[in-house]
């Protein structure tokens, strides 16, 4: 059963009659809300969803149509000291994977230093070799982090995975909060919640101050999409229309003297900032798929020159790799100078030989991740895989270890969610969104909540059946009651 043993965030830990004091508001609110009204407010949400075109599409299947990402009515909710402490630590490994990227395109002082071993790095498949010695715009190359966070106890957080290259879903994170204020506008009249409607704007000053010209308003900006067939375009022109930026294409764009150009019907434009939401393998055909419609011949020549800041900087995926991952307690400390204030889920390397033996002995009770895997995609979570899927594993890791690293079957706290059998706990993860550019690191007081909706599951992936949930950030002193 979803969540036996869990730490229930707004109950405690099973057996606990009282739960947790602090929360017996929102208790109440749960209590009290008959199913069927909150099941009305649910349907309304994802009704306003579908109208305004909040989707995603699943790559790989043969009716690949978009759907809408299931929402929960019912909120998750960070009282401030807990909030603080997060963002103490969000800051510190967020700038430490800032250190780490200038660092291995720069002088290479942490592989000299031994402490990340030296062919992780340069044989990863996401280091890009080509861009050795790219320094850029205000040295910020990791602008936008999304650091996917577990709970397993009242002050136990863990870092699942962290993502540096194009981290998505904030978008969720904004409607949520529009749909919770219109459907539940009670309950930010009992709490003091944190607004979160700021994030487009910090995410413009965010661009504009890496801008390798003029910044602030100064600054042209845009957002470069693959497109309206990719899954994540709703996002795109969701964020450009905030932000008040164009949301251009490849086709929009040219290179003329390693400055970037806008056709617009005036003329050109010369473009400061691009934000873009392509993968580095589609981003510019003359250094990397020579095949790509999606990107921009000569972009990467104008990013190397100076002349435009290019937001996250290619080359940033090698700080999404799991496998690095495993060393960042020892890259937090490198830089920091201290431990670091969120800890790592326990990994096992399997391209050591020690940690592969006992993940092939123990693959029914770990959980097994591609390095350069992402989505949900490539994973097995031993617990509640088939033997044949166990096997189909075991001799994939036997063919390649290095490719694989294991971690242990987490408790993952649960949050009350409202299914067809009530509302009931299910199991959920955290990504918060960080923002560096030139004047220091902004984190948006909330995130998107995924929820596991299947019984028993831990993959919230939306991919993979999940949903998600509005996350509310508590501004008083900590008590929801």
């Amino acid at each position: 059963m979803a969540g036996a043993g869990a730490f229930d965030e707004i109950r405690g830990k099973a057996g606990d009659p009282a739960g947790r004091p602090e929360f017996a508001r929102l208790s109440q609110w749960i209590e009290n809300t008959p199913a069927s009204e909150l099941d009305r407010r649910q349907k309304a949400a994802e009704a306003a969803f579908r109208q305004l075109g909040i989707t995603f599409a699943v790559y790989g299947e043969e009716e690949s149509a978009e759907r809408i990402i299931p929402f929960d009515i019912v909120p998750r909710v960070f009282t401030a000291p807990e909030w603080a402490s997060l963002s103490e630590g969000l800051v510190q490994r967020v700038e430490a994977i800032n250190a780490f990227l200038a660092d291995i395109y720069g002088d290479r002082k942490i592989l000299k230093d031994k402490v990340v071993p030296e062919e992780l790095v340069l044989a990863n498949s996401q280091f890009r070799p080509m861009l050795a010695g790219a320094k850029p715009p205000h040295g910020v190359f990791a602008h936008i982090c999304g650091i996917d966070l577990v709970r397993t106890g009242p002050d136990e957080f863990w870092v699942l995975e962290d993502n540096a290259r194009t981290p998505s879903g904030v978008s969720y994170m904004l409607e949520n909060r529009e749909a919770m204020l219109r459907l539940c506008p009670e309950l930010f009249e009992q709490f003091d919640v944190k607004p979160i409607d700021s994030y487009p704007d910090a995410l413009l000053e965010t661009l504009q101050s890496v801008s390798p010209r003029s910044q602030g308003a100064g600054a042209t900006c845009v957002l470069l999409t693959p497109g309206h067939f990719n899954s994540a375009f709703y996002e795109h022109s969701f964020l450009a229309d905030s932000m008040g930026i164009e949301l251009v294409e490849a086709a929009d764009l040219e290179v003329d003297d390693d400055k970037v150009w806008m056709r617009t019907i005036e003329g050109r434009v010369q473009v400061d900032v691009i934000y873009r939401r392509i993968d580095d393998d589609y981003l510019d055909p003359l250094v990397f798929k020579p095949d790509s419609l999606l990107g921009v011949p000569g972009v990467v020549a104008a990013y190397m020159a100076g002349n435009v800041a290019l937001v996250n900087a290619p080359g940033t995926g090698i700080a999404d790799d799991k496998a690095i991952y495993s060393y960042m307690p020892e890259i937090v400390k490198y830089y920091s100078g201290s431990d670091a204030k969120l800890p790592n889920v326990e990994t096992y390397r399997c391209r050591e030989a020690g940690a592969l033996k006992y993940t092939l002995d123990n693959l029914d009770k770990l959980v097994v991740k591609l390095v350069d895997g992402s989505g949900g995609y490539g994973m097995l979570v031993g617990p509640t895989a088939t033997k044949a899927q166990i096997e189909d594993f075991r001799a994939a890791l036997i063919a390649e270890p290095q490719r694989y690293i294991a971690q242990p079957t987490l408790a993952l706290s649960t949050v009350p969610t409202l299914t067809d059998a009530g509302v009931v706990p299910r199991h959920v993860d955290f990504r918060p969104f960080v923002l560096s550019g030139a004047k220091g690191v902004t984190i948006t007081p909330g995130g998107l909540t995924r929820v596991a909706l299947q019984e028993g599951s831990l993959v919230v992936n939306s991919s993979q059946g999940g949903g998600t949930k509005d996350s509310l950030i508590l501004a008083g002193p900590g008590r929801a009651s």
